[in-house]
């Protein structure tokens, strides 16, 4: 696909990765079933998902530009302080910590995560069990702890929720946002350090992605890629706004039906041959 993708299916791909990067629907197993199913076909690939991820981290810095600052240099406070930690400055560490299993798992896991990883039927399966895990989540976890409660086990927790992403269908929120729910954090709590978890990782593998490909015969055109990484920015920051508006007063549930349902529909494309599995 990525050498006949149009500026039409940029736009659409953008969108796409723009409203579901935030939600706990993974937004990657959307641009693996919409992409087969445009007019050029094909898996738009790991390249053109991570590259258009930097819009969508683009949108956190910016929403979340105060409290970035803050904690970096809170961070860079305690390098020249060591004893004289502070709760951002922890905050800044315990993220750091976090994006290690994803960083790690990433690289030893990258030519599986590049190919066999995106067959269709696994994404498909991601999507029903963990909209499982999810509903059970959120509906038995306590609820109770702050983003100030946070130490260093369950930083960790949180980044090998987050590391557990790179199979797509499972999401990078819902992952991290599930386990923060199991832990006993706020619906408020785990989206919100979900966020600020990705930021790392989100940027250092798009960014990898794109030099791994500039000038390759293989990596997704430029033009429209950059098109898909503009759109996404500018639909990713309304989605911010709104998902954080939505957890404060409302559950997961909508999330769970969608993504139950949408794993029924890939398996029953996969069942008639609308879509190919690979």
């Amino acid at each position: 696909m990525s050498a006949t993708l149009s500026w039409t299916e940029a736009v659409i791909l953008g969108l796409v990765q723009g409203l579901t990067e935030f939600l706990p629907v993974s937004s990657s197993a959307h641009l693996r079933i919409i992409g087969p199913l445009l007019p050029s076909g094909g898996d738009p690939g790991a390249a053109f998902t991570a590259i258009t991820q930097i819009g969508t981290e683009a949108a956190v810095l910016l929403y979340f530009r105060h409290d970035i600052w803050r904690i970096a240099m809170a961070w860079l406070r305690s390098l020249a302080a060591p004893g004289r930690q502070t709760p951002d400055s922890r905050m800044g560490w315990l993220i750091i910590i976090g994006t290690l299993p994803i960083a790690i798992l990433g690289l030893v896991f990258k030519d599986a995560i590049e190919t066999s990883l995106r067959h269709l039927q696994i994404t498909a399966t991601m999507l029903i069990v963990f909209a499982l895990i999810l509903a059970f989540a959120d509906r038995w976890g306590r609820k109770q702890r702050s983003l100030v409660q946070l130490g260093w086990t369950h930083g960790l927790l949180f980044g090998f929720a987050q590391a557990m992403a790179l199979i797509p269908g499972v999401s990078r929120s819902g992952g991290t946002i599930t386990a923060g729910l199991l832990m006993g954090y706020t619906r408020e709590a785990a989206a919100r350090y979900s966020f600020l978890l990705a930021i790392p990782a989100v940027l250092a593998s798009g960014f990898y992605q794109l030099y791994r490909s500039w000038g390759a015969d293989s990596a997704p055109p430029a033009g429209p890629t950059a098109l898909a990484t503009l759109v996404a920015f500018g639909v990713g920051y309304a989605v911010i706004v709104w998902f954080l508006r939505l957890v404060s007063t409302r559950g997961y549930m909508p999330f769970v039906v969608y993504r139950l349902a949408l794993g029924a529909s890939v398996l029953a494309l996969l069942a008639v041959g609308i879509l190919a599995p690979l």
